[in-house]
């Protein structure tokens, strides 16, 4: 994420301006009061750790030029493919400007009623005919993954409080990763509830795989995906998979009743979700088709 010397505080959205450029909460986008709250809270902690990387790679690439002499000015600016590039994972201001790096503060954020949009409970709930029309297609589509023949290692990429990682834990030694620290910890207490055993780790779902596994498994996470960063995200699946191993994925087709009542209508790949304490953000969310989905999954 770039430097930026006037920003909202990505977690309790004060303003807040920067003295200079090196100012570690610029890089953070974090206030200088939950900088100073960073010791108890994941996702400060998170964005402290990534702000360091990235000042100390925009300093590196400062002092130091592609042909070894001295730089300083505009043209070393971080850019896209620098160190301190945004990248998926990241976040950034829930202004809009990137709605990629958005992810990572909204579901941190979100991770307290991640559930009350499985459960249709409290600015979920759509009344009984659409309500149930929703228990009706979660549980198809529980019982489709239940029947699927998968064993093994598998991989659950972006798991977030893990409402799918029981079932899969059953079938086989199951890691579980996501990038935000707050919907894992609800997903260990999922699994603990079940007697259930799993790794879980932070990680970028985008990150490249360390090894070879039997199943890869994402749930909602594909609309996620930027329509142009899909064929990258599927080839790094592909990494992910011993031969012959399997891909799969649930997610969500276009249904305005299957979102919070507050939330405006989805467009153009994106969405604006607000949180049960008002705060909004705006997140890539592509409705895929099907149809688009299994063609260009396909080797």
């Amino acid at each position: 994420m770039p430097f930026r010397p006037g920003f909202d505080c990505l977690w309790c959205g004060t303003a807040h301006v920067c003295r200079g450029p090196d100012d570690l909460e610029g890089w953070a986008q974090l206030c200088p009061d939950c900088v100073g709250k960073a010791g108890d809270n994941g996702f400060l902690r998170f964005r402290l750790h990534q702000a360091l990387t990235e000042r100390g790679a925009a300093r590196t690439a400062t002092l130091t030029g592609e042909d070894g002499t001295a730089a300083t000015g505009e043209d070393n600016a971080p850019g896209p493919g620098s160190a301190a590039a945004t990248s998926p994972g990241s976040a950034a201001a829930s202004s809009g400007a990137d709605p990629e790096s958005d992810l990572l503060a909204y579901y941190e954020a979100r991770a307290p009623e991640y559930d009350d949009w499985y459960l249709r409970r409290g600015r979920y709930t759509r009344g009984p005919i659409h309500d149930a029309a929703w228990n009706s297609e979660l549980d198809a589509a529980g019982r489709w993954l239940d029947e699927l023949p998968i064993e093994g290692e598998i991989v659950e990429l972006a798991a977030g409080t893990g409402w799918w990682s029981p079932l899969l834990a059953s079938k086989g030694a199951l890691s579980m990763y996501d990038v935000a620290g707050a919907p894992l910890d609800r997903a260990r207490d999922r699994l603990l509830a079940h007697g259930l055993r799993a790794h879980l780790h932070r990680r970028d779902a985008w990150a490249e795989p360390d090894r070879q596994v039997d199943v890869v498994f994402a749930g909602f996470w594909l609309s996620h995906v930027p329509r142009n960063r899909l064929d990258d995200f599927l080839a790094l699946v592909r990494r992910w998979l011993k031969p012959g191993g399997t891909f799969a994925f649930i997610d969500s087709l276009l249904d305005p009743q299957s979102s919070a009542a507050d939330h405006p209508t989805p467009a153009d790949d994106r969405s604006v979700r607000r949180l049960d304490d008002g705060r909004e953000f705006t997140i890539v969310k592509v409705y895929y088709t099907p149809e688009e989905l299994a063609s260009r999954a396909k080797p």
